[in-house]
């Protein structure tokens, strides 16, 4: 487990998480909305994650990345719905093609700083654990309508033998409650998975393009395999460098416990 550097600041709990020492195998869930400025791809926040992802993975660690569908799969599924397509599966498989293309454009960015990335996105977490055998880097969208990203993340974490997955998504914290409709939300720098449940609730799929801390159904999926988790704010990449580094970063640390 990491330790947390607590400070008390208006009854708000604010920390500063440390990361366990470097695993051999490391799992990363980069929200869509981190790719995104606007409706267009933040061309330079891929550069600077895709430098983060080199460096980490010429220090001999194996990482593997799943993205989000962002502005892409929103945009998609809205115009979608206009059409009058109602049906979730149907919706989902909108949201899957969004996160792929995604998945792609960062994996062009890792190939083009020399990042031994495998050449196609994988589309199930078996298929993308046994390509990390043979490359340092994999990266991956969604897989089947009713998994989001995040419980993807957390699928290959089981598959690939890793102990944590590591999401970095647009807030600081996991909070009790949203903290863009919430000034008084309560940040957590620490708390356990059973925890975290309490506050997004039962593992049921919300439907195609939810957005919430952590999707349920992967918070389940984490307490059901032993697999910690570790959020931050993925537009604070030196937050995922330093988590990734092994060192102090500000966020939350989910423990098993």
């Amino acid at each position: 487990m990491g330790f947390f550097l607590k400070k008390q600041r208006s009854g708000l709990s604010i920390g500063v998480a440390a990361a366990n020492v470097m695993s051999e195998v490391v799992i990363v869930a980069l929200g869509g909305s981190l790719m995104y400025d606007g409706g267009d791809i933040d061309q330079q926040w891929v550069q600077d994650a895709s430098k983060i992802i080199h460096m980490t993975a010429a220090a001999g660690t194996k990482i593997g990345i799943v993205v989000g569908g962002g502005h892409l799969a929103r945009e998609n599924i809205g115009t979608a719905r206009k059409s009058g397509v109602t049906d979730t599966f149907d919706l989902d498989l909108i949201g899957i093609a969004a996160t792929r293309h995604n998945a792609t454009v960062f994996s062009s960015a890792l190939k083009t700083l020399g990042v031994d990335v495998a050449q196609n996105v994988p589309e199930t977490t078996s298929e993308a654990a046994k390509s990390m055998q043979n490359h340092s880097v994999i990266v991956m969208g969604g897989t089947i309508p009713g998994h989001t990203t995040d419980a993807v993340s957390i699928n290959l974490a089981v598959d690939s033998g890793a102990k944590r997955c590591t999401i970095a998504t647009n807030v600081d914290f996991v909070y009790d409650k949203a903290p863009q409709l919430n000034p008084d939300a309560i940040p957590f720098e620490e708390m356990s998975l059973a925890d975290l449940q309490a506050i997004v609730g039962p593992p049921e799929h919300r439907g195609a393009g939810p957005n919430v801390v952590i999707d349920p159904i992967g918070v389940q999926i984490a307490i059901d395999n032993n697999i910690e988790l570790a959020l931050l704010n993925g537009r604070k990449l030196e937050r995922l460098a330093k988590c990734l580094a092994g060192e102090t970063f500000r966020g939350t640390i989910i423990g098993v416990n």
